[in-house]
């Protein structure tokens, strides 16, 4: 059902923002219709890291956010700093 709902969402911004398609197949091929699957696909690779000294984090790399990545959070009403 998680799945649906993502998938619906995304698909409805898309209309209502008159996107039609997304780069979000390997190697940014176009997708009219994209699937949860690809949406986590997408997402599968971001990651931050805390550096720690003595159990204190010294340091936090926050994560880069690409512009595809940026504008399927967008469309699914998701804002980047919760991510």
């Amino acid at each position: 059902m998680v799945q649906a709902l993502i998938e619906r969402e995304l698909r409805q911004a898309m209309a209502r923002e008159g996107v039609e398609e997304l780069p979000i197949y390997p190697e940014q091929r176009q997708c009219a219709h994209p699937t949860t699957e690809q949406v986590l696909r997408l997402f599968s690779l971001a990651e931050r890291h805390h550096l720690l000294q003595h159990g204190h984090c010294v340091q936090v790399f926050d994560l880069k956010l690409a512009q595809l990545q940026r504008q399927v959070l967008t469309l699914l009403g998701v804002p980047a700093s919760t991510f």
